[in-house]
């Protein structure tokens, strides 16, 4: 595990730059900035307890990190309870296993990158949605948001198959309410998400009297096979359990052609998490740092931002089999700690085989998913008519 350097002091603009570095988009920045000055911003990011948490979730744990070195308080929210609302990803009898396991999990994650845990304070989604309280104000949310508006907002975060289900809208609706349950200033996500974003910014003060919050979206991680990095679909990333020989074994195939910028998953993976974890990790906390020996170079190159990453493989000086020998090296070190932690807990291990037991799943977390496989052969089928909207890097609430 990382050790976290010394706390640094950072003026106002610089925490600012940190809160929304490598952030695709920022829905009121303003909040953000008049909040600074007087005290922590306190912000959370959700996340659906559905499918094994893979590598991109690494871009999610990079941005709690740097929330926290810019002196914010975290929450991070285990919704359990949408993840049930969204398709058949999580069943109704794997709902306590997969919460747990999910804890287990990105706790190690978050240590794997210098996060000390009693920074960051986890917080179950039934914990508090269950509540008659929180009911109360789910239907009074529900007299004022359009069926059209609330299916819209979960457009693009849930798994539709055709006609849209009650669920559908549901489970946007709740994501509002999140934000006032869990007492926060700002609400951390992905991309895919802002249609919901959009609906709180719009609705929350208007339709409960709630204050608005703050939005920031990390855009979508390309996967290892040039699409998004999606855990129902192996190919595409990689398991945080995965060993050493499996994690290059995935990373040789993975989608990397020669000066393609867009669209590719190594590099993406570069900027979002390796580039920040080593800027985190600086003396200074703030110069980037990763090095390479180029082709036909004898010493090593050290790149500080991805503009000289890009202009290196624009140029093919950084090749595909260099810049996956970054990726790897860098996967195999930070997945190291996680896989012990794993390997040396037996109760987590339980919790594994009762959270995910359509899948096989090995000491090191290989896994084979012969039901899940023959289930998505027949959604592709299915698709021929009926399109569905794919997972999003990471199964942000």
């Amino acid at each position: 595990m990382a050790a976290s350097p010394s706390p640094l002091i950072l003026t106002e603009d610089e925490r600012y730059d940190l809160i929304t570095s490598n952030i695709q988009e920022v829905l009121r920045p303003d909040i953000i900035r008049g909040i600074l000055p007087v005290r922590p911003l306190e912000i959370f990011w959700g996340t659906a307890t559905t499918g094994r948490p893979h590598a991109a979730y690494f871009v999610p744990a990079i941005k709690i990190a740097q929330f926290l070195r810019a002196g914010c308080k975290v929450k991070v929210l285990l919704a359990d309870l949408h993840g049930f609302l969204d398709a058949d990803k999580a069943p109704e009898a794997t709902l306590e296993y997969r919460a747990r396991y999910y804890e287990r999990v990105i706790g190690a994650l978050l240590q794997a990158v210098g996060v000390g845990l009693h920074n960051v304070q986890f917080v179950r989604g039934s914990s508090y949605q269950l509540t008659p309280a929180f009911s109360r104000d789910l239907l009074r949310l529900s007299k004022r948001v359009s069926v059209h508006d609330a299916v819209k907002a979960s457009s693009e975060i849930v798994k539709s198959m055709g006609e849209p289900v009650m669920a559908d809208g549901l489970y946007p609706m709740m994501q509002l309410l999140d934000e006032e349950y869990l007492s926060v200033d700002a609400e951390f996500g992905g991309v895919d998400q802002r249609k919901t974003f959009a609906l709180a910014n719009d609705t929350m003060t208007k339709a409960l009297g709630f204050k608005t919050r703050a939005h920031l979206m990390n855009p979508m991680v390309p996967g290892l096979s040039g699409g998004k990095m999606s855990s129902s679909d192996p190919k595409s990333k990689v398991d945080l359990l995965d060993d050493p020989a499996t994690i290059h074994k995935k990373i040789a195939k993975a989608y990397c052609a020669p000066g393609k910028i867009e669209g590719n998953g190594i590099l993406a993976f570069i900027q979002h998490v390796l580039l920040p974890y080593s800027q985190l990790q600086s003396p200074d906390g703030k110069t980037a740092a990763i090095s390479v020996v180029l082709r036909d170079q004898t010493e090593p190159t050290t790149f500080s931002s991805f503009a000289e990453v890009t202009e290196a493989y624009a140029a093919d000086h950084l090749t595909p089999q260099l810049a996956k020998q970054i990726v790897e090296e860098s996967l195999i070190k930070l997945t190291t700690s996680i896989r012990h932690q794993f390997d040396t807990d037996k109760e987590w291990q339980r919790i594994a085989d009762a959270a995910y037991s359509n899948l096989t799943v090995s000491p090191r977390g290989q896994d084979t998913q012969k039901k899940q496989n023959k289930k998505e052969k027949k959604e592709k089928k299915a698709n021929r008519t009926n399109p569905t909207i794919q997972d999003g890097a990471v199964d942000d609430q």
